[in-house]
């Protein structure tokens, strides 16, 4: 059957030409609206991915002014037979941003396209092609309307449209240059990622489902503790014992360890391939050599979906005397936060990083299980794989691995009550673009003639080390 274009619902030019070498740009007219339907035209492919960590990655954005039910819609490369068709139920609103991981169907080449069905698989609301892949993004500029061109990945938020990162000039280390190992060669092979620094304590977790207790070395690195069962580190199981969480971050609320040590997964590593992002909580007082999860808040209906191996990577905590104290907004009230609004929480809310997106999001955890997202927060970068609170100085580390060069933001709320990017740094001079999914920064009683050490974790494990320490400013 030959493909349809279905005819335009409002004036709308017929073809958009991309002022930039490589991609072409086809944009299909769209169908004219029922009683009953929503524009179609006013859905987009608004960015397309195609290397890097979220490779085969298609962003829709809704640029008009009423939320379009796209449930059955259908996703192409420029092969008739490949087909991703998106999940029932699901809807853009006014200004949404959604992207589609469809690796799975079909694979985005050199020299390649992205279209856009209804679900009958042949009226054409959009398209995009291209004749080199992405670098490292394909992404429209204004939003919806502009021609493509090479910018930074945001999937599922607007585009970089600034000419860099988010618009923010990366700035050097704020520390020394120098960056050493910090653990003996071949003690904890490849996919050790979290991180969490609890004084002479060293939390890791590792993406093998297991977690790590490290004391100091006596040379300025870490080592496993050998007491108490950690010696290899200790198997984790979600609640009930079951499954193998791949666990990705580490973080402690104010009652430090003894309140629970809680752990970010992306899924269950014996279904790999199904998301299951959750929070999970250890008791880690006892000796035995297996964890069994005392309570996991699974927020995966909660979030837009991911690839099963692009969900969360890092995760911190941060106290509400500082959110109350800055005027941060809860997304899910509009207005003040407001601690007293929920039970037990631990005092605090838990941010969670999408490696898939590169957003943060924060999570009120209630004991009862229960949990309600406070922030929605766009990185500005390609990938999230660690977040760290640093309580000396009030603000939130952001983090991303090799594939953005090894760059580190850090955030704090502004007086719209909103996290916001208050600077952007590159990588220590002295440390090659590691594979780095972990940070930990130390706490000012190491601060030493206004420095104090920093620690990453590469999950590589390159050259046989998964640790390694610099320094920044206190």
């Amino acid at each position: 059957m030959p493909e349809v274009r279905a005819p335009r619902r409002r004036r709308r030019l017929a073809f958009l030409s991309a002022a930039v070498a490589g991609p072409t740009l086809v944009v299909g007219a769209v169908l004219a609206p029922s009683a009953h339907a929503a524009p179609a035209d006013d859905i987009r492919i608004n960015e397309v991915v195609t290397t890097g960590s979220v490779n085969d990655s298609i962003e829709l954005y809704n640029e008009g002014p009423v939320a379009v039910d796209v449930s059955g819609w259908i996703l192409k490369d420029d092969n008739n037979g490949s087909k991703y068709a998106i999940a029932a139920g699901t809807t853009l609103a006014p200004g949404a941003f959604r992207a589609f991981d469809v690796h799975n169907a079909f694979g985005l080449g050199s020299a390649d396209k992205a279209r856009l069905y209804l679900p009958d698989g042949t009226t054409l609301v959009d398209s995009f092609g291209w004749s080199s892949h992405s670098n490292p993004s394909w992404s429209r500029c204004p939003d919806g309307t502009g021609a493509f061109g090479a910018a930074p990945v945001t999937l599922g938020t607007a585009n970089a449209c600034g000419g860099d990162n988010g618009g923010t000039t990366p700035a050097a280390w704020p520390g020394g240059s120098s960056v050493t190992t910090a653990d003996a060669a071949d003690v904890f092979g490849q996919d050790v990622s979290g991180l969490y620094q609890e004084k002479d304590v060293m939390w890791g977790a590792q993406n093998s489902g297991k977690l790590w207790r490290l004391v100091p070395d006596g040379s300025g690195g870490w080592k496993p503790d050998a007491a108490n069962g950690w010696t290899a580190g200790k198997s984790l199981r979600f609640p009930g014992g079951s499954g193998t969480p791949d666990s990705e971050g580490v973080t402690l609320t104010g009652a430090g360890s003894p309140g629970g040590v809680f752990v970010a997964s992306e899924r269950n590593g014996d279904a790999s391939g199904t998301s299951r992002l959750s929070v999970l909580r250890y008791d880690v007082s006892g000796s035995g050599t297996t964890l069994a999860a005392t309570r996991e808040w699974n927020l995966t209906s909660d979030l837009p979906p991911v690839g099963s191996n692009l969900g969360f990577e890092g995760i911190t905590w941060i106290p509400d005397t500082y959110l109350t104290s800055s005027g941060f907004k809860d997304e899910s009230t509009g207005s003040a936060y407001d601690p007293n609004r929920y039970g037990g929480h631990t005092g605090g809310v838990f941010f969670v990083g999408v490696e898939g997106t590169g957003k943060v999001y924060g999570y009120v955890l209630q004991d009862s299980g229960a949990y309600t997202r406070v922030a929605s927060i766009d990185s500005g970068m390609a990938g999230v794989m660690e977040l760290q609170w640093e309580p000396q100085a009030s603000r939130l580390w952001v983090v991303c691995d090799d594939t953005c060069d090894g760059q580190h933001r850090t955030m704090k709320v502004d007086a719209s009550g909103t996290f916001a990017t208050t600077a952007v740094y590159d990588r220590p001079s002295g440390m090659p673009n590691l594979n780095n999914e972990g940070f930990s920064v130390s706490g000012a009683d190491a601060c030493v003639s206004g420095s104090k050490p920093v620690y990453w974790a590469d999950d590589s494990n390159d050259g046989g080390h998964a640790l390694r320490k610099g320094s920044i400013t206190c």
